[in-house]
């Protein structure tokens, strides 16, 4: 008699009636012209979970949201109201040290991957200063090892010389898959991929989505895939909000 194996989804990330408000004016403005502030309700009472392993596609309208939402997730803005669980741990208001610790386990590939570059830093230094940020490499030597590593999985080869060029040098296609190796090389548990292939040519689109599917069956990690093209989240989702 055979016995099945009970399959069980766990959440990693949770987010519980999530707000994000933004004030527009104020200050020496509203002295200048007498308006009273605007409120911009970015982000109005979302809740939803991520379970390990699996991608949430988050598809909307610009200006809906999907990105403050992102950004809200990895801890790069601060949540006006509600709740971010993360492996069963609060970590809705975490700063200073126990957030950089945290950062090693979710990571953003931006939606433009030209302005999330330093241009005066090699290729190969950008991918590096995270590992020696979270204390990943004891050297600066193991490090590039690493890094030459991580740019072969993303296919930037010959690795030396795109560990040696800058992001002028680089075709837009090819500084994403920087952006993307910049991410993976902490082999996060999760990734927030804001609109990745929206800034690239279309021929190039298909090759980044398998790329992204590729970290995620390798390191089952668990991602929120935003878009506007439902189209293309469908490619990439197990589910779509």
């Amino acid at each position: 008699m055979s016995i099945e194996e009970e399959v069980i989804d766990i959440e990693l990330i949770k987010v519980e009636n999530l707000k994000k408000y933004f004030i527009l004016g104020g200050g020496l403005s509203t002295l200048i012209t007498g308006r009273k502030p605007k409120i911009v309700h970015a982000v109005d009472g979302i809740s939803f979970s991520i379970y390990e392993g699996e991608t949430l596609a988050l598809v909307g309208e610009s200006g809906s949201g999907k990105t403050t939402t992102g950004r809200l997730l990895v801890r790069l803005e601060e949540p006006t109201e509600g709740k971010i669980i993360f492996e069963g741990r609060d970590i809705t208001h975490v700063k200073g040290e126990e957030l950089r610790v945290l950062r090693r386990k979710f990571q953003i590939i931006f939606q433009d991957p030209y302005a999330s570059l330093n241009p005066r830093m090699k290729i190969g230094d950008a991918i590096l200063d995270p590992l020696l940020i979270h204390n990943m490499v004891g050297s600066k030597e193991e490090g590039r090892e690493e890094v030459m590593k991580i740019l072969e999985e993303v296919e930037l080869v010959p690795s030396e010389y795109f560990y040696n060029a800058y992001p002028h040098q680089l075709s837009g296609g090819q500084r994403q898959r920087v952006a993307i190796a910049r991410a993976m090389v902490l082999r996060p548990k999760f990734i927030v991929a804001d609109e990745p292939v929206s800034m690239i040519d279309v021929s190039l689109r298909a090759a980044i989505l398998r790329l992204l599917l590729k970290f995620k069956n390798e390191l089952n990690q668990s991602m929120l895939f935003i878009s506007h093209d439902r189209a293309t989240a469908a490619m990439i989702s197990d589910r779509i909000a």
